[in-house]
Order: structure tokens, then sequence, then C-alpha cells
């Protein structure tokens, strides 16, 4: 037997097509695809190419394999797949075929390179270590091929990233380019992740590919998809059990990195939830993620916290009333609430840039969000001795901005793409609003509103994607006209202009004392509407 292997290709290698070692019974392919290693069947000719995968699922019937993964062991469904470390069975990795080049060796390195040195601060949720390992096994275990999949996808549709070459010099590429390559390796990992059964026995892998892929969606900006991947991961991390605590206490080697994706998970839903009017799938039923003595890893934790600090206030009550109609709450829970953001994060931030940027911008909009249901509650007075509960506390959230922004570089908020960009933009929509409907005196050499909303203009129309994904421009300076309000506040005539024709449109207004959900804000319309007929725009009273 032994002499005969060394002669020829085994049964099922001949079968498959492949390359068999020989040196050994069973030989190497064998034993990755579990298969039997015989040498019964007569040397036959080669015949046409079909598919592997095809060929693998016919040896295994004919040998009568049991092939169905193993079932739950505990009550939160974790099983021998449950740690990152275990996935090396080749019964847990079925053989599915796989667009060739799609994920070319300078991409992945390109992107996994990017990952820690950028967005790691903020997600800490893989071990490079070990990342490096799952690069190497790609090419035989399925869950290692779907994970780097869904991470180069979200990378590679950041607004700074480029592949690096073997010249390290960088691939640039359009962003038309950029986004089809994004939506290619998207649908290539949705496509291979859903050849085996991942949804009934899902393991941490599992609940981190669903979440890159929500983020690479986000970044694509397909809003729904993004959520439906956020909450598939949260669904599964559940299933895990990631939100008992009980089941951090087995010595699990994936126990930290588990703590972390489930409050990176409750940040990322909770931010999605509070900009869309969602409800929230996950609450804070677990301990914050614990210190460690890499310097690095500490600080990314410190970071990760910090953030949860800011979105643990606003809690499980305020996205009730935030997802009503329902007028609720009181002048002084909501003062309240402003007053824990104001002091949530410490005055000096021991972290990178790009980490302290997404810290203050965050903290400001969740200002603002709260301040929003203030207005949407009848909350607000103009004679109030609260600076919170003013009309014009936006333009104090907005002054703060200008001072964060003037000192960051803008790098470290590109680096976040579009989600950082958006609360920006949700920001200056606000105090364009404020400005719209609030009368504001400002000395004639002092800094006020205006010179905010300029600042703001020249930020988000210099970040990469920002003026050309939010149509920013149309809105400001449409604002820099004077804007007459009704006597009931709801209405606004807009009249475009064009050299054909003059068109009188009424839009309904987001005022003091209705619910922001209801109504939009005027100056979405403004966006809408001008970045669609490129018309030249000016406010005038009377409804």
């Amino acid at each position: 037997m032994s002499s005969s292997s060394t002669k020829r290709a085994c049964d099922a290698c001949h079968r498959r097509k492949v390359r068999c070692n020989g040196s050994s019974n069973p030989c190497h392919n064998c034993t990755q695809a579990s298969l039997a290693c015989t040498f019964n069947k007569p040397p036959q000719k080669k015949g046409p190419k079909g598919s592997r995968a095809k060929v693998i699922s016919e040896l295994r019937k004919t040998q009568e394999h049991d092939l169905t993964r193993p079932s739950s062991s505990s009550k939160h469904g974790s099983d021998s797949r449950d740690s990152l470390d275990s996935l090396d069975s080749p019964l847990a990795s079925p053989v599915v075929t796989r667009t060739p080049s799609l994920l070319p060796a300078d991409t992945i390195q390109s992107c996994v390179l990017y990952f820690f040195e950028n967005f790691y601060p903020t997600m800490p949720i893989l071990d490079q270590g070990r990342t490096e390992q799952t690069v190497k096994e790609i090419d035989t275990r399925t869950e290692a091929y779907c994970l780097i999949g869904s991470l180069c996808s979200f990378v590679i549709i950041q607004p700074d990233f480029h592949v690096q070459t073997a010249g390290d010099r960088p691939r640039t590429a359009s962003i038309q380019r950029v986004v089809a390559q994004c939506l290619r390796l998207v649908e290539e990992t949705l496509r291979v992740w859903n050849s085996y059964d991942h949804k009934d026995t899902p393991t941490l892998t599992d609940v981190l590919i669903a979440f890159f892929l929500s983020a690479a969606y986000f970044g694509l900006e397909k809003a729904n998809a993004a959520w439906i991947h956020l909450r598939e991961a949260i669904t599964l991390a559940q299933l895990l059990g990631m939100h008992d605590e009980a089941t951090y206490q087995r010595g699990d080697v994936d126990a930290d990195i588990r703590r972390r994706l489930f409050w990176l998970l409750y940040i990322s839903e909770r931010g999605y939830a509070l900009h869309k009017h969602r409800p929230l799938a996950l609450h804070a039923t677990i301990e914050y993620p614990i210190l460690t003595e890499d310097p690095t890893d500490a600080i990314a934790i410190t970071g990760l916290i910090c953030l949860c600090n800011l979105f643990r206030i606003i809690d499980d009550t305020f996205s009730r009333v935030w997802n009503t109609a329902r007028s609720e709450c009181s002048s002084i829970w909501l003062s309240n609430l402003q007053r824990q953001l104001e002091e949530a994060l410490p005055e000096e931030l021991n972290c990178p840039e790009a980490q302290e940027a997404d810290l203050r911008i965050t903290q400001q909009w969740l200002k603002i969000v709260v301040w929003q249901m203030s207005t949407a509650s009848g909350c607000l007075s103009s004679t109030s001795t609260d600076a919170f509960m003013s009309f014009t506390y936006p333009i104090e959230v907005s002054k703060e901005i200008v001072a964060i922004t003037s000192r960051l570089p803008p790098q470290s908020i590109e680096v976040h793409g579009i989600g950082l960009i958006e609360k920006l933009f949700d920001i200056a929509c606000t105090l364009i609003d404020v400005m719209s409907c609030v009368p504001i005196e400002t000395a004639t050499f002092e800094v006020g509103p205006r010179d905010y909303l300029a600042h703001f203009h020249s930020l988000i129309s210099t970040l990469r994607r920002g003026e050309s994904r939010l149509c920013i421009r149309p809105v400001i300076t449409t604002t820099f006209a004077r804007a007459n309000v009704d006597s009931g506040g709801r209405f606004i005539v807009v009249k475009l202009k064009s050299l054909q024709q003059s068109t009188h449109i009424v839009l309904h207004t987001a005022v003091f004392g209705t619910p922001s959900h209801v109504v939009e804000r005027v100056s979405y319309y403004f966006t809408c509407f001008f970045a669609s007929t490129g018309h030249e725009s000016s406010r005038e009273s009377g409804v």
C-alpha cells in the first residue's frame, strides 16, 4: 500500500483532481477534508474538471460521514466552536467555491494593517497575532475566509484607505470603484458565510463577521442593511450568552474579546437607534472590560469604557420616550441628563487624537439629542436660568465643537468614516434650526453662530465624503437668508428660483414643542431638495 501511495494519487485526490502528497496514509488532503484515504480504484484517464465542493460532497456521502455540527451543550448555545482557536476542525469548515482573486494578498495585508493602526483604539475586538494567523488559514477554513472578507469590506470603504503595493506606494481608486469592490466583497462574504449553518450554532467569529458586515453597509450608506446585520450580530451574541455575566466565569480564552465586543455592539446599537428612532435589544447587563498591562490595549479599553459611560446616560427610559410621541419627561430630568453628559469625560484625555475626536464629538452630539428631546417635550424656556433648558443651547454646543475640531487634525475625524461626519452634520442642522427660529443678537466684532456655521461648512466640506455625501453647502448657503415663520411656527415658504420659473413649496418644520421624530427639520428638506434639483433658493415670509 505504501509503495502504491508514492506512485499515484489516492482515490479521493484523484477524484478531486488535486495533488496528493502520497507520503502518509491518510494523506494531507484527506485529513483536511475528513475523507477516507484509499487506493482501491484502478488508475483512470483524466476527465473534465468539475466543482471541487461538489466532488467532496459526493465523496462524503459515499463514505457515509456524519457532517452534522455538534449540538449545543449549554443554555446559551455555546459549543465546541465557541472559541476562535477551535475553528481548526475541518468539519466546521465546509469547502465552498470562492471567487478567485477577490482578496489579493496585498489588499488583505493593507486592510489588516489599517485596522490595527486606525480602528483598534475604538474597536479593540481583534488580536493582531491571531488575526495574522487567520489570514494564513483563509484557504482552508471557511470561517477564516468570511472573517477576513468582512473585515476587508469594512476597511476598504474608509475615505483614506489605500492598498499598499510591494514598492510601498499607495494604489488609489475612484470612489465608484471602491464602492463596487466593497459590494462585491460583501456579497462574496455573505454567499460563503451562508454555506454553513452559522445561525443555529453560532461562534464568536460569526458575531464578528456580522458586525463587520454591518459596518461595511454603514460605510456604503445602506442604512437598512447595516441595521439588519447589526441586529444579526446582537442576536448571535445573545445566543452565545454574551449578555449574561455568568458565561464569562468559565475561563474562556476569548472572554476578554467577547466582553469588549458586547459593549461595542451596545454602543453601536444605541448610536444607530438614536439616529433612526429604533428600539433597543441590548442592555447594560455585564461588567466592563478588564484593563490589561499592555499600555496600548489599556488606552483602547479606557476609551471604550468612556464611550460606554456616555451611552449609558441615554438609558432605556430615554429611548422609550424618544421613540414615542409622549411628553412624560420633566425639565429636571432632562437637565440632569445634560449635566451627566457634561461631566462624563475628564478635561484631559490620555488617548490618541482619533479616539479623542470620537469621544468629544459623540459627547456633544448626545447633548444635542437630549436638547431635541427637550424641545419635543416643551421643556425649554426663553427665561430659564438653566443653560441646558434654553432655546440657544445648541449655540454653546457648536462653540464647543469649533474648539474641539480646531485643535484636532482633520485626519482624526476622517478615520471614523461617515459616522462621525453625520454627527457633525446633525449638530450643524440643529444650529441652523436655532438661527432660523430664534432671534439672536450678536455684536459686530463678536464671534457668534454665523461664524460657527461657517466653521461647520468649512470642516465638513473639506472632509473626504463630507460635502459630496451630505450636500451641506445648499443648507448653509440658504440659512444666511432670513427665515420668517408664521405665528404658529409650523410652516415656512421656500421659493425656488430657476431661469424658467419660480416655485413655491411649503415645508413642515420641526418647532419647539413638536416631537422631533414626527416632523423632520426644514434643513433636511433643503438638503435633499436642493441637492437633487440644483436650484438656487431663498426664504420668504408668509403662509
